[in-house]
């Protein structure tokens, strides 16, 4: 569990007018928000240059310091600065709080709270709402036992909530009842624990009791009778909400399509004031889920608009009556495929046998996830696993961080009698380490009897990608008294190491030596750790230098990463002149134009802004969809945004709206940006 740990700029100069410090001008309060700034950006190096060099510093100036260092994982010189504080305040030692729980420490943070001379609601709030997210209850309840105020609802409603996701109602309904004020908040969250649980009785009749009910209030118990299949209910409730909404509708539509009732999802359809894409697809997926295929067709081609989800669906709906090659037609004609698309035609080919034609498309896969390699290897069922097999299943799920598959290859190497083949191990190191186990990373290169230069690269990568930074310059270091030569995959790594933990200097010395001591030629990837390097640091200028003087052809990576950084920065002329580059060799790249607008729009160059829209459709190009994976229970769930085809495409967004409500309601703000908890 992370907490965001940043003082806002409504905080700087609330503490500067309480403590008397307005008398020092607007220089010191400038760079107080430049320093909370630069720790938002991840721009470490420069907030700590900004303040040795401040001839005068107040108490925000520290606080500002100690978020910064704590937010980019530097929590032990957090803790530093903070005992060196000439004077401290109640800000001082809740930004230190919560700059141990956003770096997982909760045993210090609680050490911090028991010695904090006096506390305030956010304190408590901090500590109760780190245990009840990590389902420390007993903990948390202590601590809301000991609670001096208990007439806000935050820490009421944190506690209901740690209740129910532990499935303790009766537990987190006692503490609702005893709750002085109640806000609509703290009644959503306790009807959407019975209905989650499925106890729709109680759902009713605690939902009947709510005095005030919003449209996520409706949501909720529509969508709790949907997930129990009783759709009458859901139907009474849905004709009776005062206002229903296309995540209302959307809801019955699937709830109709998975109990087969597709002419009552056709006539919710029908009757829809206004229909989005969403509903579009919601319906068209209903038409697919029950072989309708002609209807399916029919009403594909009405759509006023189509977005990946359309054409993915359409695509499935082909598979599913065998009708390959019109599946495979749709699939060239749409205009960006996506990975689900594609591994639905696979699957198409494998259940047909034709695994020559999966295979043509597996291999033009760019970044392949769990559900793409799994139908894949269901089509050669029967042949035994070798090294390569192994390996490559291992690579799959480093990629997608899928641990548990990836523990359960592992099981079937030491079974299968490869646990000694350097391949598989360093294979194994490089899934550990890509899944976040660094240590277990460590473990296997240590029991690896012959390791080679791919294991030492695995292992620093890996500590690399999951911020311990200085730990893969020791590895390095360990490397070369082992009498191991570094090679150019080495230099990737230990740079993009140094880039993230800001270590500028052995940054610059390290790349420095790869040419002049160990004599490896420099590739684009080790420019594109430089230049990333330098604009995080501030030092942009020197990193458009080395790109225009690089000894080696540009890539898109060097060029995004200098666009990115002149972003940050502001500097709209490099920033221009790197979009340029890299459209010239990314030109169907959403995002490089999305980026490049942005800089436009901070610089308020609003005709540009235009111009790059127009550009965009001139040439086709839209940003593509999210999409993303969870694992649970040994299986791998994929999502994409704005995804009608999921079942629990509503209830996941009353879920999320319901916390942002929460979110409103703890911090009493509207403005997103000064939120103090939030989770990263």
């Amino acid at each position: 569990m992370r907490l965001s740990v940043t003082v806002s700029e409504a905080q700087v100069l609330e503490e500067i007018g309480k403590s008397g410090y307005l008398a020092m001008g607007t220089l010191v309060f400038n760079h107080n928000l430049k320093i909370t700034q630069l720790g938002k950006s991840g721009r470490i190096e420069e907030a700590i240059k900004l303040f040795s060099q401040m001839t005068q510093k107040n108490t925000v100036t520290y606080n500002s310091m100690i978020s910064a260092y704590a937010k980019n994982g530097r929590i032990r010189d957090a803790r530093y600065l903070f005992d060196k504080m000439p004077r401290r305040n109640l800000v001082s030692w809740n930004a230190m709080i919560a700059g141990y729980l956003h770096n997982d420490k909760a045993e210090e943070a609680y050490d911090m709270f028991v010695k904090m001379p006096k506390r305030d609601l956010f304190s408590w709030t901090l500590m109760i709402t780190c245990y009840t997210r990590n389902g420390e209850l007993q903990k948390a309840k202590q601590l809301f036992s000991l609670l001096p105020d208990k007439r806000d609802t935050v820490c009421w409603n944190a506690m209901i909530a740690g209740y129910s996701k532990k499935r303790l109602y009766d537990e987190a309904k006692r503490l609702f009842d005893e709750m002085p004020v109640k806000d609509l908040v703290s009644w959503n969250s306790m009807l959407a624990g019975y209905t989650k649980n499925g106890d729709m009785h109680l759902g009713v009749q605690f939902f009947e009791e709510m005095g005030e009910r919003d449209v996520v209030s409706w949501n909720l118990i529509v969508d709790g009778f949907v997930e129990v299949g009783d759709l009458d209910s859901a139907w009474n409730f849905f004709k009776k909400m005062p206002e229903p909404n296309v995540v209302t509708c959307v809801t019955m539509l699937y709830g109709f399509a998975r109990n087969g009732r597709i002419a009552e999802a056709q006539n919710l359809f029908e009757q829809m004031p206004s229909r989005n894409v969403v509903s579009w697809n919601a319906m068209l997926a209903a038409y697919v889920q029950d072989h309708q295929i002609d209807k399916a067709v029919k009403l594909f081609s009405e759509m006023p608009e189509r977005d990946s989800i359309s054409w993915t669906t359409m695509i499935n709906g082909y598979v599913r009556v065998r009708k390959l090659d019109e599946a495979r037609q749709l699939l060239h004609q749409m205009p960006y495929k996506n990975i689900a698309a594609q591994t639905a035609m696979i699957s198409g080919y494998v259940q047909s046998k034709r695994m020559d034609e999966a295979s043509e498309i597996f291999n033009h896969i760019g970044m392949r996830d769990v559900v793409c390699w799994n139908t894949m290897i269901a089509g050669k069922e029967g042949r035994r696993p070798d090294q390569s097999t192994l390996s490559c299943g291992l690579s799959a799920c480093a990629n997608l961080a899928a641990l548990q598959i990836g523990e359960q290859l592992h099981h079937l190497i030491v079974k299968s009698g490869y646990g000694n083949d350097l391949f598989v191990c360093n294979a194994l190191i490089t899934m550990y380490a890509k899944c976040g186990k660094v240590f277990n990373a460590e473990l296997m290169f240590k029991e690896t009897g012959n390791i080679d230069i791919v294991s030492w690269n695995s292992l620093i990568a890996g500590y690399a990608l999951n911020g311990y930074g200085k730990e893969a310059v020791e590895i390095f270091e360990k490397l070369l008294i082992e009498g191991m030569a570094p090679d150019q995959v080495t230099f990737i790594g230990v740079l993009s190491a140094c880039s993230h933990a800001g270590l500028i200097t052995q940054g610059m010395e390290l790349f420095r030596n790869m040419t002049a001591i160990y004599k490896i030629e420099l590739l684009p990837e080790h420019y594109a750790c430089m230049v990333d390097l330098l604009g995080r640091a501030g030092r942009l200028e020197e990193a458009f230098k080395m790109v225009l003087e690089m000894k080696v052809k540009t890539t898109p990576g060097i060029w995004g990463a200098l666009l990115g950084a002149a972003r940050i920065h502001r500097n709209l002329e490099i920033g221009k002149y790197a979009a340029e580059k890299l459209l010239e060799q990314e030109p169907h790249r959403a995002s490089n134009y999305v980026l490049l607008s942005n800089i436009h729009a901070e610089a308020g160059r609003w005709k540009e802004v235009q111009r790059i829209r127009m550009l965009m459709e001139e040439r086709r190009t839209e940003k593509q969809p999210g999409y993303s994976w969870i694992e649970v229970g040994n299986q791998v769930h994929s999502f994409l945004s704005d995804d009608a085809a999921q079942p629990r495409t509503a209830n996941l967004r009353n879920i999320l709206k319901n916390l942002t409500a929460e979110m409103r309601s703890r911090n009493r703000v509207s403005d997103m940006k000064y939120f103090l908890l939030d989770v990263l």
